[in-house]
């Protein structure tokens, strides 16, 4: 599917082979599209190898034709998505030229602002693509940030949780937002470096480097800090275990004596006088019921137990 908009008013139209001030846009591009945009428009080869390969990385280049920049993102960010949508852009002098995969977020933001004030040159759109594609990255963030924050409560207050398949859950994510958000800021900063321009061209591509900087800083630090979280959890785990070992360390003090007083009088030996005794059994419960609750106050008062 190819669909076109006049950048200066922003009115929709139908693309016959249009290349001055307009921003054609194709989808789900088929064979005979290809071919009537390239009759159109002076596409270099390798950056048409990238459009078309399948999960090819953010990337930018200055082509003698023109510049090219190819930039992922996550299609669902604030679901949590594993998944990634790209847009790869082909900047003319007086016509941007778009490809993706059923088109993405901030391709469709864009779209609805062209024709507006700051959004009607190719320079522009350019960076209000770029920029837009940085917020799903920030979207990301303050949807990790929310569930990392879940994550610390649990730690913190449902001890006998094991939180550690959510926490690499998360780290997983965090991770691969953070690649993806630094190749688009290294695309970016390519493209502002050797794409031709003015001053103010310059300084639009250089803040979208900046958003793609900010946002992979961000997810840096989340990153951080689930590593922490997840020393800490595997601390309060190994002091869990300490105090169940402590508590069963104390148990076993106290019936240490109290088996080798049973062990003693248990034996069968005939000159024993206990065993004659009529209150022998009561004075052997007393001496476990006396030598047990000592060992139990002195443990418990000494925080032991």
């Amino acid at each position: 599917m190819i669909r076109a908009k006049q950048l200066a008013t922003g009115q929709a139209l139908e693309w016959t082979g249009q290349t001055q001030g307009v921003w054609v846009d194709a989808q789900d591009i088929s064979p005979e599209d290809l071919r009537r945009l390239q009759a159109a428009f002076p596409l270099n080869e390798l950056a048409l190898e990238d459009v078309l390969e399948h999960g090819h990385w953010s990337r930018a280049e200055q082509y003698p034709e023109h510049a090219f920049i190819t930039v992922r993102s996550f299609s669902h960010p604030a679901e949590e998505d594993e998944d990634t949508e790209r847009i790869s852009i082909f900047s003319f002098p007086d016509a941007a030229l778009t490809f993706s995969t059923g088109g993405t977020a901030a391709l469709r933001n864009v779209w609805a602002l062209v024709g507006r004030e700051n959004v009607n040159l190719p320079a522009e759109v350019i960076y209000e693509l770029l920029d837009h594609t940085a917020d799903t990255f920030f979207t990301l963030a303050e949807a990790l940030e929310t569930r990392t924050d879940a994550l610390e409560e649990q730690v913190f207050k449902n001890r006998r949780d094991n939180a550690i398949p959510d926490i690499f859950e998360v780290k997983h994510l965090l991770s691969q937002g953070r690649r993806l958000a630094s190749d688009a800021r290294e695309a970016t900063a390519t493209l502002g470096r050797y794409a031709p321009g003015n001053s103010a061209d310059v300084l639009r591509y250089r803040d979208a480097q900046d958003s793609f900087d900010r946002a992979a800083s961000h997810l840096d630090s989340l990153r951080d800090f689930l590593t922490s979280l997840l020393d800490l959890h595997l601390n309060l785990q190994n002091q869990r275990m300490n105090e169940v070992m402590r508590t069963l360390t104390a148990v076993s003090v106290i019936f240490l004596p109290l088996t080798f007083l049973a062990g003693v009088w248990g034996m069968n030996f005939q000159a024993m006088p206990e065993l004659e005794w009529p209150l022998g059994y009561a004075l052997a419960w007393g001496s476990f019921l006396l030598i047990g609750g000592l060992l139990a106050y002195y443990f418990k008062r000494h925080g032991w137990w």
